[in-house]
């Protein structure tokens, strides 16, 4: 784990210097890798849907500049940042990033989900610009068209993979966390973020289709009547219960035939709590994928 101490903020700033000087607009960010700068807008009722209009900083990715006197002043108004944020989708990069999670929890291969993508679908991901996270992921950067909107998403492509893109951000190299330092890769320092293949930024982007049942009718979000104890059970959970009582839930919910039906409220109720969306996804899929294997060793018994 890193170390957090008074230098971290001055070079928090110098590194954002350096990467707003390669045209990649910045942010300051916190240690818990949210905007360091509180909004303007806090505590209005109704709340403001303002993305810095008002001339004010504290809009997060909104804030986000390539301009050295504009990001001094932002780290500034913001002297605890102990990292910075990179925004996705902005000219001139238009980055896109491929954010591959690791969670030995739940079993999570995001690398090797990726793989089987790039073999699935007749792509190859270039040499790019990577970035080793504190958790033992990594941050691919790749660029994408002026005539492309990257969504951000997680667990869309499969388990573990996020996606960052238009409206996003991405944690970027030397900036501190509580978690530890994020890192550039050995060997990548000297790369610019490469060319999304074409293959994939058509499924980065194309429709998400809504869940079919085996009749064609589209499964709708909202729970029925079975699950609102499951979904009030996940939103009673403390920190250090939210993984594991979601967990259970989507468990029993698959168990019972209406997971899919849930899955969409269930994410919903542990981002309530706190707990990260992309983190909640990975554990409703990895109880789908155990009552899977329970089902089909149960019917396959002799």
């Amino acid at each position: 784990m890193a170390t957090i101490d008074r230098q971290t903020p001055t070079l928090a700033l110098a590194h954002a210097l350096a990467a707003a000087g390669r045209g990649l607009p910045v942010f300051p960010l916190s240690a818990t890798k949210l905007p360091a700068l509180r909004s303007p807008h806090h505590g209005e009722q109704p709340p403001a849907h303002c993305r810095g209009e008002c001339g004010l900083p504290g809009h997060g990715v909104h804030d986000a500049t390539t301009d050295p006197a504009a990001v001094r002043a932002l780290f500034a108004a913001a002297p605890r940042a102990t990292g910075y944020g990179i925004a996705c989708g902005r000219a001139p990069h238009r980055l896109i990033g491929i954010d591959l999670d690791v969670d030995p929890a739940y079993g999570s291969d995001a690398a090797g989900a990726l793989r089987q993508l790039a073999l699935q679908h007749l792509f190859t991901i270039p040499p790019t610009v990577t970035v080793l996270t504190p958790s033992g992921g990594r941050h691919l950067w790749l660029t994408g068209p002026a005539d492309a909107t990257v969504p951000n998403s997680a667990g869309r492509l499969a388990p573990g993979i996020d996606i960052r893109g238009s409206g996003g951000y991405l944690v970027g190299p030397g900036s501190v966390t509580a978690h530890g330092r994020y890192r550039l890769a050995p060997g990548t320092a000297h790369l610019t973020p490469a060319p999304c293949p074409r293959a994939l930024l058509r499924l980065l982007t194309q429709p998400r289709r809504p869940p079919t049942t085996t009749r064609g009718a589209a499964l709708t979000p909202t729970p029925d009547r079975r699950g609102e104890g499951l979904i009030q059970f996940v939103l009673a959970a403390h920190e250090g219960q939210r993984n594991t009582r979601l967990f259970w839930a989507a468990c029993r919910a698959y168990e019972h035939g209406f997971g899919d039906t849930l899955a969409n409220a269930l994410t919903a109720a542990a981002v309530r709590t706190g707990l990260p969306e992309h983190e909640a996804r990975a554990a409703i899929a990895s109880a789908a994928r155990l009552t899977s294997r329970r089902g089909e060793e149960t019917n396959g018994a002799a």
